[in-house]
Parts: C-alpha cells; structure tokens; sequence
C-alpha cells in the first residue's frame, strides 16, 4: 500500500489526479494541465511537494573521509552551507543512485536521496561504512517543498527575510524562517530553472504550502505535479534514475564525467571505470524529425544496424517538437548524426543534437 505525504489532502483539494509513485501516492498534474503547469514554470512560477525524496543523515568525525570514499565526485572542497551533486556507484562502475551532498557543518552530511532508491542507498551505505560514522534515516519526519522558475525568488522573499535566501545554486542555509516555520533551504531544483527546495518537518508543510501558494498567486504561482516535472528536467536534460541512470549505466556513459574525480585516490567504483577505459556508448539528445514521438526502450538505428536504446522521450512543450535522450554507440554520438528510432514497429527519422534541450537565459 502506498504512502501518502502530509500534503495528500491539499493535492486532493485541489482536484488533483494522483498516481502511485515510489512507494507514495503522488499528484502527476492538476485540473490545469501537463501544459499549463510546465509554461508557469518555464515563465513564472511552479510548487511541487517533492516530500517523496529521502534524507539520510551522515555524522561523525569521519564522515568526510567515508563520503569521499562513497561518491565519485570530490567532497574535500565542500563549505558548510553547500550542496554537490554526485552519483553513488557500485562495484562495477553502474549507478546505485544519484544524490545531493549538503554539509551542514564539519563531520555533518545531509544525503538527499531519490525516493525509490532510499533503502536501498541505506543498506548499500551501512555495508560500506567505516570509521567514526553513524547514519540515520530522518526521511520520514521531513517533507519537501519545491518553488522552481524566475519568479520563485520573489515569492520566497515574501515569506523570508531576504537575507536568509540562498544566492549561489547549490547553497542553502539551515534553520530559517520560511513562512514562521524552521527550515533548511537550498537554491536547487529538478526543472532547469531557477528555484529552491525547502525541507522542514512534515507537520509543518501544510501551513508552507498553504503560504507559498497565497504569497506566490500575483507571480503566476501554481501548484504542479509529476508529469510536468518529468517534461521540465528532459527539455534541461537533467538524467533520471531507472532512465538514463541505472546499476548497469556508468556516469561517464551518461555524460556525467565532470562529477566524477578520477584524480581522487579512491572511490568505489574506479577501478572498473579505469579498466573499461573510454565509454563505448554515449547519452544523446534526439530530435524527432519524422512523425512519432520516442519513449522509453525505442530501439535507435543506423540503416539496418541497432546503436541503442531510447531512455527517456515525449513532446518538448518550450521546444515545439517531439525529442528522446537515449543511450547509443559512441561511434555515432556526432552532432547532425541521422538515426531512426523504432516507434510501435514503425522506423521514425531523428536526428543527434546537443543537450540540453532548454536551456535558460541568464540573468544578470
């Protein structure tokens, strides 16, 4: 059976439709629409509950020098009040998961884990630990509330003293004010957009999001589910895990080579990574050129030759046309590369462009 978030009742409030995701039953959009929701991000303002995603705890005197041995990326330079990204591998070099790294202060980390792969990074974590370190699972006490496009620091600012607001990305600041309620909030996000993501106990998400959504609605703010997140990070490109990560998908296949350090002396997985050398297939972007729209496990071709497999595919709202990231043959990842994709047994034209898809304008 699955679980609900403590904004279960506000979704269904709002008419939303809700679907089993990761264990909890979560909204994939709102009577407005994939569209409409996808748009209000891309130009105003969208709210997610993201309250699914797991936190786990990392404390001790040796935490640093575990975490530096757990994840491929390089935590060394991590300042209190910072976040990386970085895959966790297994043995073989494939992904387990990947993960944001907050430190909170010195021999205190903060694990921000996806919400399918949370016992299971719990376990793989507890098998590999050493030293002074003690982990603890808080998962089910904190939800998470996300507020994510270029209007999102205007509607916090309503609920913040400003300079409790993070202004780098990937920085936060723990115990602040949002809306009278104790959080921790970072300048992250899962769109492609400017945004933040607040975590705070999961009593309190019903009072945030009520606040967030009463503050934000001159901004164009409106509460956005899982369909509309699925078609943001694809137009940014950002990988999904069980998509274009999984146990038998390297990082450097998937195109995540500047988070992981081979330069660091060690971490799991390196030595598979060395021994395989340069990546024999390649993440892509796919533009679908023929009429047909790619999903997960369309096989790609070259003339008669199978390159690889489709990972993730739909319509590009921002983008006006149909696009795919997919896994193929290193020999054929070249830009303009022209390749079909095999649609319900129906070979449709595509070609390799750049990724990402979207990417956002910066602002000064």
């Amino acid at each position: 059976m699955e679980l609900t978030t403590t904004l279960y009742d506000r979704h269904m409030e709002a008419g939303a439709r809700m679907t089993p995701f990761a264990g909890f039953m979560m909204p994939i959009q709102y009577p407005s629409g994939i569209i409409t929701e996808h748009t209000a991000v891309r130009t105003a303002a969208g709210l997610f509950d993201v309250s699914h995603m797991g936190e786990i705890l990392v404390d001790g005197k040796g935490a640093q020098e575990y975490l530096q041995r757990l994840v491929c990326n390089d935590i060394s330079d991590l300042n209190a009040n910072e976040c990386h990204y970085s895959p966790i591998l297994n043995e073989n070099g494939g992904i387990i998961d990947d993960v944001l790294i907050a430190k909170l202060h010195d021999g205190l980390y903060c694990i921000i884990a996806n919400a399918s792969n949370e016992a299971k990074d719990l376990s793989w974590m507890q098998s590999r630990i050493f030293g002074n370190v003690a982990l603890y699972n808080i998962s089910r006490g904190i939800s998470s509330i996300a507020v994510q496009g270029p209007r999102s620091a205007d509607v916090l600012s309503r609920l913040m003293e400003p300079d409790e607001i993070p202004v780098r990305y990937y920085s936060f600041f723990s115990w602040v004010s949002v809306a009278g309620v104790a959080s921790f909030v970072s300048r992250t996000g899962y769109t492609g957009e400017d945004g933040f993501e607040i975590y705070m106990n999961s009593k309190d998400a019903p009072a945030i999001w009520d606040a967030l959504l009463e503050m934000g609605r001159g901004d164009g703010l409106i509460p956005c589910g899982l369909g509309c997140r699925d078609t943001l990070r694809l137009e940014a490109a950002m990988p999904l895990y069980g998509h274009e990560l999984t146990d038998d998908i390297t990082p450097l296949e998937a195109g995540l080579n500047r988070f992981v350090k081979m330069g660091k002396t060690d971490f799991i997985g390196k030595a598979a990574l060395e021994i395989a050398g340069s990546p024999k297939r390649r993440r892509v972007g796919l533009r679908m050129t023929g009429r047909g729209i790619a999903r997960e496990g369309c096989v790609v071709y070259v003339g008669d030759k199978e390159i690889g497999f489709v990972t993730s595919g739909t319509q590009l709202p921002t983008m006006g046309y149909a696009g795919a990231m997919a896994l193929i043959d290193a020999d054929h990842r070249a830009i303009g590369t022209v390749v079909e994709v095999d649609v319900r047994g129906r070979r449709v034209s595509a070609e390799v462009v750049k990724l990402p898809f979207y990417k956002r304008a910066k602002t000064a």
